[in-house]
């Protein structure tokens, strides 16, 4: 079976190699083709990967969904059965996991994506300090992973990814892409057996955690603009007729400033201004569901650290200052 893998790399020259190199050793009896997707790159990321073993396209212009785009719709081989996506700072620690992942797609024909359980490098560990245990509380539990796609690593079959097109300049393509998958471009209602991880024990990766409070709250904020502006995405594709939004999501896709002009034209709405409340409410509620009474002191400081993120949102964005101004 034909399996390109598409590495997002944007200034990875320290470490792109290690990630060539563990992606390569996986081979199996795939036929893998390993792409490293090079974009905006200003130091030796290209270099370093071909020196690795892998085939680079250097792209000119940087942004995950632009070159999201790009790998799935001209990068990619016509005949690859199954695309893989990777960022470049990953590390993969069983020596199987990606054939596990295109096993997982072949057994089953209505999986639109496999993705793989996001673990975080300090979590590996038992944490010391109280920071360090906030950390790996406060970037949300991993229990939902499988009904998410995780933009660090996941596949899906090749005509299933060339149905669609993502806007340029996403903060978060992967929660984007997310929504498309499960309601075909917002033309059905959500299907959630669309998207899974592997049978048990299930393929995993391991990402760089964010080491302070400070890193980890700008990382929040992006995320949280992102998904307000995912939202406006939505609905602007929502008021198109029935039936056209795969091919108005394609038009969006060729329009460079497509998002920056929906997120003028809807956002601030009342009640909520730029963010909707939910991003602040939805941690607690959901730790109120788990734990109840027992859980108040966690609950407490979950709910202060959203505080902080949501505000800070809101006001990068009524200042056009967040997650590089759309």
């Amino acid at each position: 079976m034909k399996v390109d893998l598409g590495i997002f790399a944007h200034d990875e020259g320290a470490r792109i190699a290690a990630m060539v190199a563990g992606v390569l050793s996986q081979r199996h009896d795939l036929d893998l083709r390993v792409l490293v997707l090079a974009n905006g790159c200003r130091d030796n990321t290209a270099a370093e990967a071909r020196a690795a073993g892998a085939e680079v396209a250097e792209l000119e212009e940087g942004g995950k969904s632009r070159t999201w785009n790009r790998f799935v719709h001209d990068l990619s081989r016509p005949e690859a059965a199954v695309l893989i996506f990777a960022d470049a700072d990953i590390t993969l620690t069983q020596p199987d996991a990606l054939a596990r992942m295109v096993a997982e797609l072949a057994a089953r024909p209505a999986l639109w994506v496999v993705n793989s359980r996001p673990v975080k490098d300090i979590a590996l560990a038992p944490p010391r300090g109280l920071t360090a245990r906030l950390i790996v509380r406060a970037g949300g539990t991993l229990e939902d992973w499988r009904r998410a796609i995780c933009g660090q690593l996941y596949a899906m079959p090749s005509h299933r990814a060339r149905a669609f097109h993502l806007p340029v300049g996403l903060p978060v393509e992967d929660g984007f892409l997310r929504a498309m998958v499960l309601t075909d471009a917002l033309e059905r209602p959500e299907d959630f057996s669309r998207i899974d991880g592997t049978a048990e024990p299930a393929v995993f990766h391991v990402y760089e955690s964010e080491r302070s409070l400070a890193g980890l709250i700008r990382h929040q904020v992006r995320i949280v603009i992102g998904s307000a502006l995912n939202l406006a995405a939505f609905q602007a594709l929502r008021d198109q007729p029935a039936g056209t939004r795969h091919t108005a999501l394609a038009e969006a896709a060729r329009t460079e400033d497509w998002l920056s002009r929906v997120a003028r034209a809807r956002l601030p709405r009342a009640p909520d201004g730029f963010v909707p409340l939910h991003f602040l409410t939805k941690r607690s509620a959901h730790l109120w569901r788990q734990g109840g009474l027992r859980r108040v002191p966690l609950l407490a400081l979950g709910f202060a650290f959203d505080l902080v993120v949501y505000l800070l949102a809101q006001i990068r964005m009524a200042r056009g200052t967040g997650a590089g101004f759309w």
